[in-house]
């Protein structure tokens, strides 16, 4: 179960309370701005700190009238200040304080989806270690191939997740800037010191060009790779899908006390959190293709992009936050099954071992197509009657020409596959 106050975080970035005080933060810091060089008074900076209040309520009853969220919330903050409220906003537009204050709300989202992905990195190197010698069937079109570890699937999904953090870095870098350049971007109305105070007084970059507003490339960039993010978790969920179904049955979700898999069937345990992730995947996968649909705007802008951005934005981040935290839950308590994995080892009669039998025949000097189709009678024969593929190999008159009954044991010799797992785990891990 993933408690409340985890994802609090996120809901907290979206509400209208901090969106109006990231509003009020860079309207303080042009009056700021300003003040220093002498366009407005110092005194009037102090009353608009002193005096201003932002009231949610009277900022929705303006915008009821006004129907412009930006003149509400100006409107009601001035009806608390008094006449010094005429220094706020001076030679900004809407944009201006829009674009700025969602790349504070964005940086704010970001740090806290790093740190899931941070906790989800720590769960699996702890998972990775704990199973690092735990063989399993590795499998490629689904099919049986040849062994691996669980703590390799591990260690794969933990390497993935750095991957993830290391591109979400840049894209928090990439959606970190701010503009305070006018209307049209040309700083007519307001001189460039003004946005250059005011982004690093906020921890933004100041926007090196921009129209009347931050162009919707970055915020694409940021949701693309939202994107991946969530393409790479239902990676993950759905490997945990497809070990738990009731034929493979390596790996379970936790299965809570009190929970319930089915109305009708009391006997169902359904891997519902995975599901779920992936479900949640398609949603932030298509607000990407949303997100690259607002980068073409008409001249220097039209409107178009703000209505989908109020959905896109904060859905996406929620959900992330969401799902990363469904995750984690599920892989630091799931349920490994080692002897089921050890059962499905088997299942194939040693199949799994068919190319170090073609790789030794061709050591001894066999041409490898010839060698190929050797084993593979051998094997469709296993395959097909369900005998001891070992076995047949020593039956056969023709491997017996070129391997000895040694040379065939050691091809069945499991730790064979397994020679390299300590070196892996050192690139990875350190």
């Amino acid at each position: 179960m993933i408690e409340r106050y985890t994802l609090q975080r996120m809901k907290e970035v979206w509400e209208p309370e901090n969106k109006f005080k990231k509003w009020f933060d860079i309207e303080v810091s042009a009056c700021e701005a300003l003040a220093e060089m002498g366009e407005i008074p110092a005194s009037a900076v102090r009353v608009i700190k002193e005096k201003a209040q932002i009231n949610i309520g009277r900022i929705n009853d303006i915008e009821l009238e006004v129907k412009h969220d930006v003149i509400a919330f100006l409107t009601a903050v001035s009806e608390s200040i008094g006449d010094e409220a005429k220094y706020l906003h001076l030679g900004l537009t809407s944009s201006d304080v829009l674009d700025t204050g969602l790349a504070l709300q964005l940086i704010d989202a970001s740090n806290i989806i790093l740190d899931d992905l941070k906790r989800l990195k720590d769960v699996l190197r702890e998972k990775a270690h704990e199973y690092k010698d735990v063989v399993m069937m590795g499998r490629s079109h689904g099919i049986h191939a040849e062994p691996i570890t669980f703590g390799l699937k591990m260690a794969l999904w933990y390497e993935d997740t750095n991957r993830n953090i290391d591109r979400f870095v840049r894209a928090r870098e990439t959606i970190s800037y701010g503009k305070i350049s006018g209307a049209v971007g040309t700083f007519a109305n307001i001189p460039p010191y003004v946005e250059e105070y005011v982004c690093n007084r906020l921890g933004l970059k100041p926007s090196p060009i921009s129209t009347q507003i931050v162009q919707r490339d970055r915020h694409a960039e940021f949701m693309c790779t939202l994107g991946i993010i969530a393409s790479t978790i239902d990676k993950h969920a759905t490997e945990i899908r497809h070990l738990q179904r009731t034929e493979v049955l390596e790996v379970e979700e936790p299965f809570t006390k009190g929970q319930k898999g089915s109305s009708a069937m009391p006997h169902k345990r359904n891997p519902v959190g995975s599901e779920n992730i992936s479900g949640l995947a398609r949603i932030v996968r298509s607000n990407c293709i949303a997100a690259l649909e607002n980068i073409p705007l008409w001249h220097e802008r039209d409107i178009s992009h703000s209505s989908v951005e109020r959905v896109i934005m904060p859905d996406s981040t929620i959900l992330i936050d969401y799902m990363l935290n469904r995750l984690i839950n599920i892989i630091k308590d799931m349920i490994v099954y080692p002897e089921n994995m050890n059962r499905n080892l088997n299942l194939t009669h040693g199949l799994i071992n068919s190319q170090r039998v073609l790789l030794e025949l061709v050591r001894k000097g066999m041409d490898r197509d010839h060698a190929y189709r050797l084993v593979q009678k051998n094997a469709m024969k296993a395959w097909n009657n369900g005998v001891d593929f070992q076995k047949l190999l020593l039956e056969d008159e023709e491997v017996m020409s070129q391997l000895s009954e040694t040379d065939i044991t050691s091809c069945f010799d499991m730790e064979y596959h397994l020679k390299h797992v300590d070196y892996i785990f050192k690139r990875i891990f350190g």
